[in-house]
């Protein structure tokens, strides 16, 4: 569902403050690569598991839990996530901050970045996945923000989404630039104990269809976000266990 010229470039851009901005194609080819892993565990949407339920699954083998914070989808994700059986295990809770002021309000989203910028925002979003997870003390933090229509907002056209994950250290020490993916949302480590990467992901998604489309696909966009976050880290916790078991090798 992304269109446009900024869809078909996939240029990572936009590091500093929102730890890395993947854009169009290449947020989509981000989130595409969870499904396509959702799929060789056993398929997705109705006919398998579902991003939903294999994060849920995920988590509960970590012993982690998981928060949301939502704008433009207005309480989707929540309802998605709550419709797996068992999901009180692993989720928190939600808090929808429709109204701006909320997001400064109960999230602690910065209120000058709000004025300057607009609730439709990359650094909006990572402010909300962090700040959902600090209120309702999760480990993991997940938000939406965006335009879904009929009317533009703060500048930005209808289809225009920012989705984020902000999560624990990975455990696992590497520099600043290894690891990333190319055409993949950009996750930069944050500071932090002894080097570890912090697990934060904001993708720009350009999305075409109606109000009630652009909402369910951000939904989709922002747990595959996050499923791929958890398998990504997943690998790495593995090559790190086979590379010790090697003697270093």
């Amino acid at each position: 569902m992304t269109s446009g010229a900024g869809a078909s470039d996939g240029v990572a851009s936009g590091a500093g403050a929102s730890g890395g901005v993947a854009s169009g194609a290449g947020a989509s080819r981000g989130v595409a690569s969870a499904a396509g892993a959702l799929g060789a565990l056993g398929g997705g949407g109705a006919e398998g598991l579902g991003a939903a339920a294999e994060v849920l699954r995920l988590l509960a083998e970590r012993g982690e839990s998981l928060a949301v914070a939502e704008s433009l989808t207005g309480g989707l994700v929540a309802a998605e996530i709550t419709s797996v059986p068992g999901a009180s295990r692993v989720f928190r809770g939600s808090v929808t901050s429709y109204a701006t002021e909320l997001k400064r309000d109960v999230l602690g989203v910065d209120g000058t970045l709000l004025a300057e910028r607009g609730a439709v925002d990359p650094e909006v979003a990572r402010q909300m996945a962090t700040g959902v997870r600090r209120v309702l003390g999760a480990d993991w933090g997940i938000a939406t923000t965006g335009v879904a229509g009929p009317d533009e907002q703060d500048g930005r056209p209808v289809g225009t989404v920012f989705v984020a994950v902000d999560g624990p250290e990975t455990g696992i020490a590497r520099p600043e630039t290894a690891g990333e993916r190319p055409g993949a949302a950009v996750a930069r480590p944050e500071a932090g104990g002894a080097g570890f990467a912090r697990s934060r992901k904001v993708a720009e998604l350009r999305l075409n269809g109606d109000r009630s489309e652009i909402r369910r696909e951000s939904v989709r966009s922002v747990l595959e976000l996050l499923l791929e976050q958890l398998l990504s880290e997943r690998a790495e916790n593995e090559r790190a266990q086979d590379t010790e078991q090697n003697g270093g090798f």
